[in-house]
């Protein structure tokens, strides 16, 4: 039987979370579309606080709109002086702290750092195995702990690698700022991390909405080909670059020569339009690996993203992920392969 939500109100009331259940973060401003998301798989789900949602237990399906979810264990007071091992899992200890992403939030960052010193120390002391490597810590399936810093409580809670939304402290994948056509190249990064694997020197790619170049850039910082389909210009230095092939064309009327080896997408264009484009792709078999980042609408944005889903699925996309990663805005990159 689906769980009754609470009724929403537009006001957030912050209430402490319940030990036991489980502890979502997102993006601020973004709670009620997690909740809707979490509600549409059965969940009861409430808002604790800004940034953060709580359920019963956690979704079959991994929420977009969540950056980490984790089993809260303790709830403390926030001016807590110390926090004991004995609130964290036995065995080999990987602990993530880390302050709400809230302006609030913000400014315990600093706190959270000295609570990590303070506990490693201990667990040096009591001879406790310190893990510095969170790809170790998945490796090894060793359990995740967290301890989440804000202005009411200090959460600590715990989940396990191998099943963690992300493997950075919050959620927050901060990519190295490099020099380039615009910020978007962030997102490309994060994403291609978050996959877990990228394009290599001889694959073939191609960039749909590819101007002023950020993700042409770095794709071809990594010695691939580049076709950037764009009416606009890229950049000189882009136009000039041996391995970029810029075709001045809308992306919905270009079609390759060529097997294509990724296909990647961020056109500030229509959700629905867009996804019929990428599965376009898919049913024509044009390209292998999808990375796209796709805006959504100020309102019904878990309702807009299920359709997405459902036309990308539809259309032959394969391990469709789905996420609002750290340098997101009012959109969601999502990653697919043809097989």
């Amino acid at each position: 039987m689906r769980e009754q939500p609470p009724k929403r109100s537009s006001r957030i009331e912050p209430a402490a979370p319940t030990p036991g259940h489980w502890l979502w973060t997102c993006r601020a401003q973004f709670e009620t579309h997690l909740v809707d998301e979490l509600t549409a798989q059965g969940l009861a789900a409430r808002v604790v606080g800004p940034a953060l949602v709580e359920t019963p237990r956690p979704p079959k399906s991994a929420p977009a709109f969540a950056r980490v979810g984790f089993e809260v264990t303790h709830v403390l007071p926030p001016g807590s002086s110390s926090v004991g091992l004995d609130r964290f899992a036995r065995g080999a200890l990987l602990l993530q702290a880390w302050a709400v992403d809230t302006d609030e939030g913000n400014r315990l960052a600093q706190r959270a750092t000295e609570l990590q010193r303070g506990l490693h120390q201990a667990a040096v002391e009591a001879k406790v195995e310190w893990l510095t490597s969170p790809e170790v810590a998945r490796s090894k399936g060793v359990v995740l702990s967290q301890l989440c810093l804000t202005p009411r409580w200090l959460i600590a809670g715990q989940v396990s690698a191998v099943d963690a939304l992300s493997l950075s402290p919050g959620g927050r994948s901060r990519m190295k700022r490099v020099e380039g056509p615009s910020r978007a190249a962030l997102k490309l990064e994060e994403a291609l991390d978050w996959l877990g694997y990228e394009p290599e020197g001889s694959d073939l790619c191609v960039d749909l909405g590819a101007a002023p170049g950020g993700w042409t850039q770095r794709l071809v910082e990594r010695g691939a080909r580049v076709i950037a389909v764009d009416p606009a210009q890229l950049t000189p230095e882009l136009q000039r670059h041996r391995k970029v092939t810029h075709v001045k064309a809308s992306a919905f009327a270009f079609a390759p020569d060529e097997p294509v080896d990724w296909l990647f997408c961020d056109m500030a264009w229509r959700p629905l339009e867009v996804a019929e484009l990428l599965g376009k792709w898919a049913r024509r078999q044009w390209a292998q690996n999808l990375v796209a980042n796709i805006k959504l609408p100020m309102n019904d944005k878990v309702k807009v993203l299920t359709r997405v889903r459902g036309t990308l699925e539809g259309a032959g996309w394969k391990a469709l992920k789905v996420r609002q990663l750290y340098h997101d805005r009012d959109e969601v990159t999502l990653t697919a392969r043809a097989l």
